[in-house]
């Protein structure tokens, strides 16, 4: 008869390879939304945006009063140019999935709200490598990444973790 390792340890492994797989939503900009930032703040959303961790398959959520957001080219980014989006949403709340690695350009539709700084630039990573030993070739040289989100992340985790222990806690009951 089998032991309880021998059957909890691919559960575990397998788990474990899920984890570097669950989306998450990030809420963009968190409680100020997406709104035409402050004067003195014209680089909030790009700022917020460099503090997360996007991968693909993660959501951006906007919310919004009286507004739109825009999925625009590089070009039209740095122009401020909303004639040719590439995605459009006024719905005052829009969830956009990040499908691809790669940079994403939102812009503010409304006239005069990308000016004042209602932009942004989202960076999406690939998943991550698997670990080494597991035959694929990846930069071991590429820097640590920050925190992902934390809030967004914790939900998440702690389902998988709780999902892990009732496994384990059933395949070792089985056994005594």
């Amino acid at each position: 008869m089998a032991s309880p390792s021998t059957i909890s340890s691919p559960l575990l492994i397998l788990l474990l390879l899920l984890i570097p797989s669950v989306a998450f939503e990030f809420d963009v900009g968190d409680e100020t939304g997406w709104a035409v930032p402050p004067e003195k703040k014209a680089q909030l959303y790009n700022q917020w945006a460099s503090r997360n961790r996007f991968q693909v398959g993660d959501t951006v959520r906007f919310e919004y009063k009286k507004d739109s957001v825009m999925v625009v080219s590089e070009e039209d980014y740095g122009s401020c140019r909303s004639s040719h989006p590439i995605f459009f949403s006024n719905g005052g709340e829009t969830e956009y999935k990040l499908s691809r690695p790669g940079l994403f350009y939102f812009i503010s539709g409304v006239s005069g709200h990308c000016e004042r700084g209602q932009k942004m630039i989202i960076k999406v990573m690939s998943h991550p490598e698997p670990p080494p030993g597991s035959n694929q070739t990846g930069d071991s040289t590429s820097p640590a990444s920050p925190d992902r989100s934390t809030a967004a992340a914790a939900p998440a985790v702690a389902s998988l973790v709780g999902m892990a222990a009732f496994v384990l806690l059933m395949t070792s009951s089985l056994f005594e």
